[in-house]
Protein backbone atom coordinates (compact mmCIF):
# COMPACT_ATOMS: atom_id res chain seq x y z
CA UNK A 1 0.00 0.00 0.00
CA UNK A 2 1.56 3.23 -1.09
CA UNK A 3 1.40 6.02 1.86
CA UNK A 4 2.86 9.66 0.93
CA UNK A 5 3.49 12.12 3.68
CA UNK A 6 5.85 14.80 4.48
CA UNK A 7 9.94 14.58 5.09
CA UNK A 8 11.17 15.80 8.89
CA UNK A 9 15.05 16.28 10.08
CA UNK A 10 14.78 13.04 11.44
CA UNK A 11 14.11 11.32 7.92
CA UNK A 12 17.76 12.21 6.79
CA UNK A 13 19.59 8.66 7.43
CA UNK A 14 16.81 6.63 5.38
CA UNK A 15 16.67 9.53 2.49
CA UNK A 16 20.52 8.99 2.11
CA UNK A 17 20.11 5.23 2.30
CA UNK A 18 17.45 5.73 -0.61
CA UNK A 19 19.52 8.38 -2.52
CA UNK A 20 22.83 5.91 -2.43
CA UNK A 21 20.38 3.10 -3.79
CA UNK A 22 19.54 4.83 -6.39
CA UNK A 23 23.44 5.79 -6.88
CA UNK A 24 24.21 2.10 -7.36
CA UNK A 25 21.88 1.54 -10.19
CA UNK A 26 22.66 5.17 -12.02
CA UNK A 27 26.66 5.27 -11.79
CA UNK A 28 27.77 2.35 -9.88
CA UNK A 29 28.78 2.95 -6.69
CA UNK A 30 27.26 5.13 -3.36
CA UNK A 31 27.80 8.79 -3.25
CA UNK A 32 25.18 10.44 -1.39
CA UNK A 33 26.66 11.83 1.66
CA UNK A 34 24.31 12.28 4.58
CA UNK A 35 25.52 16.10 5.76
CA UNK A 36 24.49 16.72 1.73
CA UNK A 37 20.60 15.50 2.47
CA UNK A 38 21.01 17.57 5.95
CA UNK A 39 21.53 20.55 4.51
CA UNK A 40 18.93 20.26 2.14
CA UNK A 41 16.30 19.21 4.47
CA UNK A 42 17.22 22.56 6.48
CA UNK A 43 17.08 24.64 3.98
CA UNK A 44 16.35 28.30 4.86
CA UNK A 45 13.73 28.52 1.91
CA UNK A 46 12.30 24.80 2.15
CA UNK A 47 9.04 24.67 4.02
CA UNK A 48 9.05 20.73 4.48
CA UNK A 49 5.71 20.82 5.51
CA UNK A 50 4.74 21.20 2.11
CA UNK A 51 7.45 21.26 -0.25
CA UNK A 52 8.89 17.65 0.42
CA UNK A 53 7.34 14.32 -0.35
CA UNK A 54 8.35 10.65 0.81
CA UNK A 55 6.37 7.81 0.06
CA UNK A 56 6.31 4.40 0.97
CA UNK A 57 4.96 1.09 -0.02
CA UNK A 58 4.24 -1.06 2.96
CA UNK A 59 6.04 1.18 5.46
CA UNK A 60 9.26 0.75 3.24
CA UNK A 61 10.54 4.66 1.41
CA UNK A 62 10.45 4.12 -2.18
CA UNK A 63 10.23 7.38 -3.46
CA UNK A 64 11.55 11.08 -2.31
CA UNK A 65 11.38 14.35 -4.02
CA UNK A 66 11.18 17.98 -3.05
CA UNK A 67 10.85 21.52 -4.28
CA UNK A 68 11.78 24.79 -3.70
CA UNK A 69 11.98 28.14 -4.75
CA UNK A 70 15.55 30.60 -4.18
CA UNK A 71 16.21 31.40 -8.06
CA UNK A 72 13.92 34.14 -9.07
CA UNK A 73 10.04 34.54 -9.59
CA UNK A 74 8.81 32.29 -11.59
CA UNK A 75 11.43 29.02 -11.27
CA UNK A 76 10.91 25.88 -9.29
CA UNK A 77 13.74 23.61 -8.95
CA UNK A 78 13.26 20.37 -7.60
CA UNK A 79 14.66 16.77 -6.89
CA UNK A 80 12.96 13.29 -7.52
CA UNK A 81 14.15 9.92 -6.44
CA UNK A 82 12.59 6.56 -6.97
CA UNK A 83 13.50 3.09 -6.79
CA UNK A 84 13.00 1.45 -10.56
CA UNK A 85 10.50 -0.69 -9.45
CA UNK A 86 7.97 1.34 -7.79
CA UNK A 87 7.02 3.48 -10.74
CA UNK A 88 3.34 4.34 -9.35
CA UNK A 89 5.11 6.29 -6.36
CA UNK A 90 7.49 8.37 -9.01
CA UNK A 91 4.28 9.24 -10.75
CA UNK A 92 2.50 10.53 -7.68
CA UNK A 93 5.34 12.59 -5.99
CA UNK A 94 5.63 13.81 -9.89
CA UNK A 95 2.33 15.17 -9.58
CA UNK A 96 2.28 16.78 -6.28
CA UNK A 97 5.49 18.25 -7.23
CA UNK A 98 3.46 20.18 -10.37
CA UNK A 99 0.72 20.97 -8.01
CA UNK A 100 2.88 22.21 -5.55
CA UNK A 101 5.43 24.28 -8.05
CA UNK A 102 2.33 25.75 -9.68
CA UNK A 103 0.91 27.87 -6.55
CA UNK A 104 4.63 28.88 -5.64
CA UNK A 105 4.90 30.32 -8.70
CA UNK A 106 1.92 32.26 -8.51
CA UNK A 107 0.92 32.44 -12.36
CA UNK A 108 4.73 33.81 -13.33
CA UNK A 109 5.03 34.68 -17.07
CA UNK A 110 7.25 32.16 -18.20
CA UNK A 111 6.91 30.21 -14.43
CA UNK A 112 9.00 26.54 -15.28
CA UNK A 113 9.72 23.73 -12.72
CA UNK A 114 12.90 22.26 -13.39
CA UNK A 115 15.00 18.80 -12.02
CA UNK A 116 18.04 17.17 -13.01
CA UNK A 117 18.12 13.80 -13.48
CA UNK A 118 21.02 11.13 -14.58
CA UNK A 119 20.75 9.87 -18.39
CA UNK A 120 19.93 6.70 -17.56
CA UNK A 121 17.65 7.29 -14.23
CA UNK A 122 15.94 5.18 -12.32
CA UNK A 123 12.48 6.85 -13.41
CA UNK A 124 11.17 5.95 -16.05
CA UNK A 125 11.80 8.67 -18.80
CA UNK A 126 8.47 7.88 -20.49
CA UNK A 127 6.64 8.74 -17.60
CA UNK A 128 7.88 12.35 -16.92
CA UNK A 129 7.89 12.77 -21.12
CA UNK A 130 4.23 11.82 -20.60
CA UNK A 131 3.50 14.63 -18.24
CA UNK A 132 4.92 17.38 -20.26
CA UNK A 133 8.64 17.47 -19.28
CA UNK A 134 11.19 17.92 -21.76
CA UNK A 135 14.90 17.78 -21.65
CA UNK A 136 16.62 21.85 -21.94
CA UNK A 137 20.16 21.10 -20.80
CA UNK A 138 22.86 18.31 -20.98
CA UNK A 139 25.81 18.23 -18.16
CA UNK A 140 28.55 16.07 -17.26
CA UNK A 141 30.45 15.01 -14.46
CA UNK A 142 33.97 14.78 -15.00
CA UNK A 143 36.89 13.15 -12.75
CA UNK A 144 40.50 12.86 -12.82
CA UNK A 145 42.29 10.26 -11.14
CA UNK A 146 44.88 12.23 -8.85
CA UNK A 147 47.30 9.21 -8.58
CA UNK A 148 48.05 8.19 -11.73
CA UNK A 149 50.81 10.94 -12.67
CA UNK A 150 52.87 13.56 -10.21
CA UNK A 151 50.62 16.75 -9.43
CA UNK A 152 53.60 19.34 -8.53
CA UNK A 153 52.14 22.94 -8.49
CA UNK A 154 52.03 24.38 -11.55
CA UNK A 155 54.41 27.38 -13.07
CA UNK A 156 52.07 30.38 -13.80
CA UNK A 157 50.75 30.63 -18.09
CA UNK A 158 53.62 32.32 -20.14
CA UNK A 159 53.76 35.88 -20.26
CA UNK A 160 51.75 35.81 -16.69
CA UNK A 161 54.55 35.37 -14.65
CA UNK A 162 53.36 37.95 -12.14
CA UNK A 163 49.97 35.80 -11.87
CA UNK A 164 49.56 35.26 -7.95
CA UNK A 165 46.92 33.04 -6.63
CA UNK A 166 46.01 33.65 -2.60
CA UNK A 167 43.61 31.63 -0.59
CA UNK A 168 40.62 33.25 1.11
CA UNK A 169 41.20 32.52 4.89
CA UNK A 170 43.64 35.18 5.75
CA UNK A 171 41.47 38.51 4.70
CA UNK A 172 38.20 38.44 6.24
CA UNK A 173 37.01 40.43 3.25
CA UNK A 174 38.36 37.64 0.62
CA UNK A 175 35.26 35.49 0.72
CA UNK A 176 33.11 38.31 -0.34
CA UNK A 177 35.24 38.87 -3.34
CA UNK A 178 35.36 35.43 -4.19
CA UNK A 179 31.23 35.81 -4.62
CA UNK A 180 31.22 38.90 -6.27
CA UNK A 181 33.66 37.19 -8.85
CA UNK A 182 31.93 33.85 -9.13
CA UNK A 183 28.62 36.36 -9.90
CA UNK A 184 30.77 38.41 -12.21
CA UNK A 185 32.31 35.21 -14.50
CA UNK A 186 29.02 32.88 -14.10
CA UNK A 187 26.95 35.95 -15.11
CA UNK A 188 26.40 34.73 -19.27
CA UNK A 189 26.17 30.86 -18.26
CA UNK A 190 22.78 29.06 -18.56
CA UNK A 191 20.70 28.65 -15.04
CA UNK A 192 22.99 31.14 -13.52
CA UNK A 193 20.88 33.09 -10.64
CA UNK A 194 22.75 36.69 -9.12
CA UNK A 195 22.57 35.69 -5.47
CA UNK A 196 23.40 38.26 -2.67
CA UNK A 197 26.41 36.96 -0.79
CA UNK A 198 24.34 35.30 2.26
CA UNK A 199 21.68 33.81 0.00
CA UNK A 200 24.66 32.61 -1.82
CA UNK A 201 25.93 30.98 1.31
CA UNK A 202 22.98 29.30 1.69
CA UNK A 203 22.63 27.71 -2.09
CA UNK A 204 25.78 26.36 -1.73
CA UNK A 205 25.78 24.92 1.70
CA UNK A 206 28.74 27.11 2.59
CA UNK A 207 28.57 28.16 5.71
CA UNK A 208 31.52 25.95 7.26
CA UNK A 209 33.14 26.08 3.66
CA UNK A 210 36.60 25.93 4.52
CA UNK A 211 38.11 29.26 2.97
CA UNK A 212 41.45 27.62 2.73
CA UNK A 213 40.48 25.85 -0.18
CA UNK A 214 38.79 28.93 -2.01
CA UNK A 215 41.95 31.04 -4.24
CA UNK A 216 41.76 33.86 -6.21
CA UNK A 217 43.82 34.89 -9.18
CA UNK A 218 45.30 38.23 -9.42
CA UNK A 219 47.72 40.07 -11.55
CA UNK A 220 49.57 43.43 -10.14
CA UNK A 221 47.47 45.45 -13.29
CA UNK A 222 44.45 44.18 -13.53
CA UNK A 223 43.72 43.14 -10.03
CA UNK A 224 41.59 40.23 -8.86
CA UNK A 225 41.36 38.18 -12.52
CA UNK A 226 39.45 34.78 -11.36
CA UNK A 227 38.20 32.74 -8.52
CA UNK A 228 38.51 28.67 -8.04
CA UNK A 229 36.35 27.41 -5.13
CA UNK A 230 36.36 23.69 -4.38
CA UNK A 231 35.63 21.48 -1.40
CA UNK A 232 36.74 18.81 0.83
CA UNK A 233 33.50 17.50 2.43
CA UNK A 234 32.68 15.01 -0.37
CA UNK A 235 33.65 10.99 0.81
CA UNK A 236 33.67 9.94 -2.92
CA UNK A 237 36.13 12.64 -4.07
CA UNK A 238 37.32 16.40 -3.43
CA UNK A 239 35.05 18.65 -5.94
CA UNK A 240 35.89 21.98 -7.82
CA UNK A 241 32.49 23.81 -6.94
CA UNK A 242 33.63 26.83 -9.71
CA UNK A 243 36.17 28.07 -11.83
CA UNK A 244 35.70 31.41 -13.02
CA UNK A 245 38.05 34.37 -15.27
CA UNK A 246 37.20 37.72 -15.95
CA UNK A 247 35.88 37.81 -19.62
CA UNK A 248 38.57 40.42 -20.33
CA UNK A 249 41.31 37.89 -19.37
CA UNK A 250 39.90 34.71 -20.62
CA UNK A 251 42.46 32.82 -23.58
CA UNK A 252 45.57 33.40 -21.21
CA UNK A 253 45.65 30.44 -19.60
CA UNK A 254 44.41 31.46 -16.20
CA UNK A 255 41.45 29.00 -16.26
CA UNK A 256 43.91 25.95 -17.00
CA UNK A 257 46.19 27.41 -14.31
CA UNK A 258 43.82 26.99 -11.79
CA UNK A 259 42.68 23.88 -12.55
CA UNK A 260 46.55 22.39 -12.87
CA UNK A 261 46.18 24.02 -8.96
CA UNK A 262 43.45 22.60 -7.51
CA UNK A 263 45.18 18.70 -9.08
CA UNK A 264 48.22 20.02 -6.88
CA UNK A 265 46.72 20.72 -3.57
CA UNK A 266 44.39 17.87 -3.47
CA UNK A 267 46.72 15.38 -4.67
CA UNK A 268 49.24 16.62 -1.13
CA UNK A 269 45.91 16.00 0.43
CA UNK A 270 45.97 12.39 0.07
CA UNK A 271 42.81 12.40 -2.37
CA UNK A 272 42.76 10.11 -5.23
CA UNK A 273 39.99 11.93 -7.26
CA UNK A 274 39.40 15.33 -8.10
CA UNK A 275 35.51 15.87 -10.13
CA UNK A 276 33.42 18.55 -11.44
CA UNK A 277 30.54 18.95 -13.22
CA UNK A 278 29.80 21.23 -16.37
CA UNK A 279 27.68 22.07 -18.80
CA UNK A 280 28.57 20.85 -22.10
CA UNK A 281 27.38 23.80 -23.76
CA UNK A 282 28.95 26.35 -21.95
CA UNK A 283 30.15 29.16 -24.73
CA UNK A 284 33.75 29.76 -22.41
CA UNK A 285 35.07 26.08 -23.49
CA UNK A 286 35.15 24.60 -19.94
CA UNK A 287 34.59 20.87 -21.72
CA UNK A 288 37.50 21.45 -23.59
CA UNK A 289 39.66 22.94 -20.84
CA UNK A 290 38.53 19.95 -18.96
CA UNK A 291 39.54 17.39 -21.60
CA UNK A 292 42.51 18.90 -22.49
CA UNK A 293 43.46 18.17 -18.55
CA UNK A 294 42.73 14.51 -19.16
CA UNK A 295 39.59 14.41 -16.86
CA UNK A 296 37.32 12.23 -17.89
CA UNK A 297 32.91 11.59 -17.86
CA UNK A 298 32.28 10.08 -14.85
CA UNK A 299 28.61 10.50 -15.44
CA UNK A 300 26.13 12.71 -17.34
CA UNK A 301 23.12 14.38 -15.80
CA UNK A 302 20.08 16.49 -18.43
CA UNK A 303 18.17 19.04 -16.57
CA UNK A 304 14.75 18.77 -17.64
CA UNK A 305 12.12 21.67 -17.75
CA UNK A 306 7.83 21.69 -17.23
CA UNK A 307 6.29 24.44 -18.11
CA UNK A 308 3.86 26.43 -15.70
CA UNK A 309 1.29 28.07 -17.73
Amino acid sequence: MLTVRPAGPGDAGDICALLNAVDRIEIGRPETDLHTVEADLNHPEVDLATDSWLAFDDGRLVAYAMVWADSGPGRIDSDHYVLPDRQAAGAKLLELMEARAREMAAGAPGARLRLQLNVRPTLDLGLIAGYGWSTVRHYQVMTLDLTADPRPEPAPPAGLGDLVLRDCAADPADPRRAHALIEDTFAAHFGHVDRPYEAWLDYLDARELDWSLVWIASLPARGDVGVLLTRDDRTAMGWVSHIGVRSDQRGRGIGGHLLRHAFAVYAARGRTTLGLGVDTENETGALGLYERHGMGVHFAVDTWELPLP
